[in-house]
């Protein structure tokens, strides 16, 4: 559930009409519902209540500060990629000890940073990145932790774009490798390994997949132990998917359900990093209807947002639900949803039937909460959009909409063109 209803055919987020937000605010927008925010982090929360979880946000998912602040508050933890995303946590004041770093190619920068700020751990992709965290650690004269990522092999059905866990792709780190390093831990003694980490992908409908990749890290994490070899962390991931168009996900109830038997038996710390699940269906894009044209062939709602806002339909050819801000009583017709950046690529619904709109008229994009803004670009010379939060019956604009003198900063005219 979420709390963008419509009340007498109006639009609301919580307490407040979209169209007033719009009017005040201008479009395009990203719009947040707080109160969706809080609902789903605390559903995960209650369902996993049994291994009293770390629940670190994965924040490349949405990395707007109201949007981190407002989990923060719930006691939630950060799942980062990135120098960035490790100094806006901090920026937050978030706990060092409930921050974990993720990625495929960390820099000597953002390796020395984490360091030095004492994150829990990162998690680490590969054994040159292993042999780069201990040389840094040892140059700095510091111990630091981490979680080897197994790539545990499991086919995830979901967008080949969002697949992690098969050895065709670039993460992790296959069973025997792992074990090899794990036999070898003394060759890096500026780095704990204290525990293992799995993620196999985004936008998971079902616990099949989760439940074979768990199985098989808790018997390999057996295997271990019967070695002597101590694991004192599980990281489980994220990857819980969302409804965006009829996808019948489980719940976090469901979720839990299914893993907790396996989970339990390990005594280990657990921890996870859903983003999506929570922030997705917490926030939408509004737009608003500058033409409608016909071809003759096709009939297009040509709109003020475009691929640069919300990339996700032209890269995934992902759904989004689209709804008139006034709700109308009958579909009228079949259009492709467009923008006006200069790309054939350049919408978010083809052939879709909706209702009657006319010039000035808004709409919602649903389901945009995840991977919206945070993917979001300059192209065509386009200034973001803001983003606004809505708590109850008041709104706040939590980062401005970009001007052209942000696009032009930084920018120079060399002396030899002059």
């Amino acid at each position: 559930m979420h709390d963008f209803q419509f009340k007498n055919n109006e639009l609301y987020c919580e307490k407040i009409k979209v169209r007033e937000i719009a009017n005040k605010v201008g479009t395009p927008l990203y719009l947040y519902s707080h109160h969706t925010l809080v609902d789903h982090f605390t559903k995960i929360k209650k369902a996993f209540a049994p291994v009293n979880p770390m629940i670190c946000f994965a924040m490349k998912a949405n990395g707007n500060l109201a949007v981190l602040k407002t989990l923060l508050n719930e006691g939630a933890g950060v799942d980062i990629v990135s120098q960035g995303e490790l100094l806006k946590a901090l920026k937050l004041k978030a706990d060092p000890k409930k921050i974990v770093f993720a990625s495929v190619g960390k820099t000597e920068e953002e390796i020395a940073l984490a360091i030095k700020t004492g994150i829990l751990f990162f998690n680490v992709e590969s054994v040159p990145e292993l042999e780069e965290i201990n040389r840094v650690a040892q140059k700095m004269n510091k111990k630091t932790q981490a979680a080897l990522r197994v790539n545990p092999d499991v086919e995830a059905a979901t967008h080949h774009f969002i697949t992690t866990g098969t050895l065709k792709n670039k993460f992790g780190i296959d069973l025997k490798s792992t074990y090899d390093i794990l036999k070898s831990q003394k060759k890096y003694p500026h780095v704990k390994i204290s525990g293992l980490h799995i993620h196999i992908g985004s936008q998971l409908t079902t616990n099949e997949p989760f439940i074979k990749a768990i199985k098989k890290i808790v018997e390999f994490i057996s295997s271990l132990k019967n070695e002597g070899i101590d694991i004192e962390y599980l990281d489980i991931g994220g990857g819980m998917g969302i409804i965006y168009k009829d996808e019948k996900p489980q719940t976090a109830q469901e979720y839990a359900d299914s893993i907790l038997p396996i989970l339990k038996r390990t005594s280990l710390k657990i921890i996870m990093e859903p983003g999506r699940f929570i922030v997705g269906n917490a926030g939408i894009f509004v737009t608003k209807v500058l033409y409608i044209k016909d071809n003759g062939y096709k009939k297009f709602i040509i709109v003020d947002g475009a691929m640069n806002d919300l990339i996700r339909p032209s890269l995934y050819h992902a759904y989004h639900e689209i709804v008139p801000l006034k709700k109308a009583e009958v579909d009228t017709g079949t259009f492709d949803v467009v923008g006006p950046v200069c790309e054939s690529g350049d919408f978010f619904a083809k052939d879709r039937v909706l209702p009657k709109v006319i010039q000035g008229d808004f709409l919602a994009i649903m389901s945009a909460g995840a991977y919206g803004y945070v993917m979001s670009s300059n192209y065509n010379v386009r200034c973001r959009a803001p983003e606004v939060m809505v708590h109850g019956n008041k709104y706040a604009v939590v980062k401005d909409r970009e001007t052209y003198q942000d696009l032009m900063r930084g920018e120079h005219i060399p002396e030899f063109l002059k």
